[in-house]
């Protein structure tokens, strides 16, 4: 976790606790990172301004801007940290968070985040989800669960996949979880889904013995979850292994073990796909009272760069 020596946590002035400033401290104070405090504003009445010369609303702008970065700046001496402030006038915050982390190279954003409706998680696509989709570093959500000492960080890893990306992925979820829980005192669990009988097989095959289907596929699961966990000496006590849908699994036994913070990876699917199908991060985020930190896989190109 030492690698995440430049912090963007990204401040919320809807928000009475700014808890990413409260987890970027927390952080900061155990690997010597630098912190930025960004906000992002935008007065839409700035549209209705169209009949101001081009100076006026130039003025009208920066007055804002410099009286936002005064609050920022009162507001960050109440924590027991050195923080920068930054703030930028942008209409679509994920865009200018992005250009923050492309233009100075933070290491991780981290961002506190609200339960979004069902409805709107589908039709609309808020900061968050663009960030989970589209950040190419470390990027941790924030809820209101502590980091106490001696706390349980849970890394979901695809143990049933043999695809090279998915390995890949699950060693970077696993080297995350261990870097952080030696940072922050917190034991490592992983977890793992596999899939239940197929319904049209079990009825179209009447001497199809669903039980001996789950019971060799669990078996399955839980020697490759075995074999990775063994090269990170993480004890099998540690390891879960449970049938359903992935994001229903972490979540059951994010709640069961008490974990402090959820690790997973995101493939960032943008466009329709995303809209209708969505992934495991974007599915759990709001089931989750803990936070999450979403990796991208290696190799993996954010279109925000295109």
């Amino acid at each position: 976790m030492e690698k995440y020596q430049n912090i963007l946590a990204v401040v919320d002035p809807s928000e009475q606790q700014q808890k990413a400033l409260d987890r970027a401290c927390t952080l900061a104070k155990r690997s010597g990172a630098n912190i930025t405090a960004l906000l992002v504003i935008y007065d839409f009445s700035y549209e209705m301004t169209t009949m101001l010369s081009a100076d006026e609303r130039e003025a009208m702008r920066t007055s804002v801007v410099n009286d936002r970065t005064l609050w920022l700046s009162e507001l960050t001496e109440q924590f027991d940290c050195q923080i920068d402030v930054k703030v930028i006038w942008h209409n679509r915050p994920f865009e200018a968070i992005l250009a923050e982390v492309r233009d100075h190279q933070f290491d991780i954003v981290i961002k506190s985040t609200h339960e979004h409706p069902t409805l709107q998680s589908v039709i609309f696509t808020p900061t968050d989800w663009h960030l989970i989709r589209k950040c190419w570093v470390p990027l941790l959500l924030v809820k209101d669960h502590l980091w106490p000492e001696n706390g349980r960080i849970l890394a979901a890893i695809n143990a049933g996949s043999e695809e090279q990306e998915h390995q890949s992925l699950n060693n970077k979820i696993t080297d995350e979880a261990l870097n952080l829980g030696k940072l922050i005192k917190a034991d490592v669990h992983l977890v793992n889904s596999y899939p239940g009988t197929p319904v049209n097989i079990a009825i179209e095959v009447p001497e199809f013995d669903a039980a001996e289907y789950n019971e060799t596929m669990r078996n399955h699961h839980l020697e490759v979850m075995k074999k990775h966990a063994s090269q990170y000496h993480i004890d099998a006590h540690k390891l879960h292994i449970e049938e359903g849908l992935p994001e229903d699994v972490i979540e059951s036994v994010a709640e069961k073990i008490d974990a402090e913070l959820v690790i997973l990876g995101t493939i960032g699917r943008t466009g329709l796909s995303a809209v209708l199908i969505g992934n495991t991060a974007e599915h759990v985020i709001d089931r989750l009272n803990c936070d999450l930190l979403a990796l991208k896989p290696e190799g993996y190109h954010s279109p925000f760069l295109d």
